[in-house]
């Protein structure tokens, strides 16, 4: 088994309907599934996002979301960040925050980059740089707090 993910990187339009559904799956799986969290996955974002997605052995394992500046906050973000359960304890989160906020650069160039955490996730977002920047906040019944990282 390859434990080394393939990253591809691609605009809504250049999806395939299977890309699609894989990212919703995993979506599903995380978000709603194992967090118990019903909540209007489908916010209309996607369509102005860029879809960052890991794969190991040809399975969707890592997922975020890049929105430009102005869709969720002023500034670029990065959202719906996602490991499959299967991908857990392989190093994959840490891979994909660093592919995120190269990704970022990318689009934007060096730029604020603002998230919405899961409050639990504050250490792991902070070790990226990320500092609080709201008071705590609930959103479907889990507690978040706004982070953000300067250039």
């Amino acid at each position: 088994m390859d434990l080394k993910l393939n990253w591809d990187f691609k605009t809504f339009e250049e999806l395939s309907k299977q890309e699609l559904y894989e990212i919703l799956r995993i979506r599903n799986e995380v978000f709603v599934v194992e967090q118990r969290c019903c909540y209007p996955d489908l916010d209309g974002k996607d369509q102005k996002s860029h879809h960052l997605c890991g794969y190991r052995d040809g399975n969707l394992t890592a997922y975020a979301r890049i929105l430009p500046p102005g869709v969720s906050y002023e500034f670029a973000s990065i959202g719906r960040i996602a490991v499959s359960r299967q991908g857990r304890g392989f190093g994959y989160g840490i891979e994909l925050l660093n592919e995120s906020i190269k990704k970022v650069e990318l689009l934007y160039g060096k730029s604020v980059i603002r998230i919405g955490a899961q409050l639990y996730l504050k250490k792991f977002y902070g070790s990226f740089g990320f500092v609080q920047s709201s008071d705590i906040y609930f959103e479907d019944d889990i507690e978040h707090i706004e982070m953000t990282r300067q250039i």
